[in-house]
């Protein structure tokens, strides 16, 4: 048992409130967050500051992160290793000395949600109570879900690689450097993966190493005896119509073959085939490669999927606005793992951690949800090439809603300033100030005020 966790007095819960724990054994926590990825370690530290902020602080391991994972890393980055601007070593840190002494770690994995009884166990068996619970455990890579992806990952001969992993986002830049000649297709499927684009959560992040790839070649002699190829299961570039044409020109303009509607759902990596499902009829098709980087199908993490609190596709079912649980009021969640229907990007969770933290505060207070609301605000840092990046901005509904543009212009127009923030400024203000809850994206390192 942690030290000073079944000590918890009941500050958070008002005498009478219906949804005080009814747990009797095991920890209890007054804030219990689940996951301690870049919303859970973020949002765990502000909600603590807050309450300082107010004159009502709360004690030592009051807040509790639950998470076994034993490195935590800048997942952001790994586009930057995969076009050999970063060794993958600078971009992870051990997740037990991220978490500040203050907030206590129960190095365990969630097993099972039991929001009646306000509880959850570990898969150690371990009963927790809480009376505030932060979902944030992020999602699921399914590389099963393409036909032969895992041996071809594996297999240093395959052509195939992917940033979507720590292990393997430096095979993406050995295998780009090694290419010479050929065929090189990059994938995208349909459906829901991490640094969307839009409520249809079209992803950029395949679109980034392929701009990056084509530089590359272009720069070292190469380009003009590789065909690319983009394959994706969408049907246009980008679901922001104002993103989506800017990078369907710049695919035209760089001889880049596109192919909509199409999934990619097997690899025969001995003979360097590809197999495409066409979305609109269900027909197949075959493709040869010599280079293959491929975006696996993702979504909710198993353990959500069974779990009381998430809706029909598996995700943590909260108001868009507040982050507060539709069903549960002593729920909340936000990043990956939330419904809310925006990018899955670590700019949406940095933006949606102040929210979450106003309103549960609020709530806690006085009873009532916060005056906090969440725009959908997220950002796509889209590398165009080397000394080149397109930043995205928008929030719900597809609308952009730019930083910078009174100051550079239109952002759909690549620039070296935005390059230089997603190569540089951005993993050092992550490892810095953002893990320990003190950065807040447009708004700098001074939270956010909400009327």
């Amino acid at each position: 048992m942690l030290t000073g966790a079944g000590a918890v007095k009941s500050l958070l819960v008002r005498p009478g409130c219906r949804y005080a724990s009814s747990a009797t054994a095991g920890d209890k926590y007054k804030v219990l967050v689940i996951g301690g990825g870049s919303a859970g370690l973020a949002v765990a530290q502000q909600i603590f500051n807050r309450f300082a902020d107010a004159g009502k602080p709360l004690n030592k391991h009051d807040i509790g992160i639950v998470d076994g994972t034993e490195w935590h890393n800048y997942q952001p980055g790994w586009t930057l290793v995969g076009s050999g601007l970063k060794q993958k070593s600078e971009l992870r840190k051990p997740l037990a000395k991220l978490i500040p002494s203050n907030i206590a770690h129960v190095a365990e994995n969630v097993a099972t949600f039991s929001p009646e009884t306000n509880t959850i166990t570990t898969e150690a068996g371990r009963t927790i109570a809480y009376e505030q619970l932060v979902v944030a455990p992020g999602l699921q890579i399914n590389y099963d879900a393409v036909e032969g992806l895992p041996n071809a990952l594996a297999d240093a001969s395959s052509g195939v690689s992917t940033i979507y992993s720590y292990h393997t986002c430096d095979k993406t830049w050995a295998d780009i450097e090694a290419l010479r000649t050929g065929r090189a297709i990059f994938t995208q499927p349909a459906g829901i993966v991490k640094c969307a684009g839009g409520e249809s959560f079209l992803f950029n992040s395949p679109q980034k190493i392929m701009w990056m790839a084509w530089d590359r070649w272009r720069q070292t002699d190469r380009r003009d005896k590789i065909r690319i190829d983009f394959f994706t299961g969408q049907p246009t570039m980008f679901s922001v119509p104002k993103y989506s044409k800017a990078l369907d020109a710049l695919r035209e303009e760089r001889g880049i073959g596109g192919k909509f509607n199409h999934n990619l759902v097997s690899i025969d990596a001995a003979n360097h085939k590809a197999t495409f499902k066409n979305a609109s009829d269900g027909s197949t098709v075959t493709e040869d490669y010599t280079f293959l980087h491929v975006v696996p199908p993702q979504g909710p993490l198993n353990v959500m999927k069974k779990s009381p609190i998430v809706d029909a596709a598996g995700w943590v079912e909260v108001n868009k606005q507040t982050l507060q649980h539709v069903k549960f009021p002593n729920i909340w969640a936000l990043g990956d793992a939330s419904s809310l229907p925006t990018s899955k990007t670590a700019a949406a969770a940095i933006a949606q951690a102040p929210v979450l933290t106003e309103n549960l505060f609020t709530f806690v207070d006085s009873g009532k949800v916060g005056p906090a609301t969440y725009t959908g605000y997220t950002s796509c840092p889209l590398l165009t090439g080397y000394g080149q990046l397109m930043l995205a901005e928008f929030q719900y509904n597809a609308v952009p809603d730019e930083s910078f543009a009174n100051i550079f212009g239109d952002q759909a127009k690549p620039r070296r300033a935005f390059y230089h923030l997603k190569k540089d400024f951005f993993p050092w203000i992550y490892f810095n100030y953002h893990v320990n809850g003190q950065w807040f994206g447009r708004h700098g390192i001074r939270p956010p005020k909400f009327a």
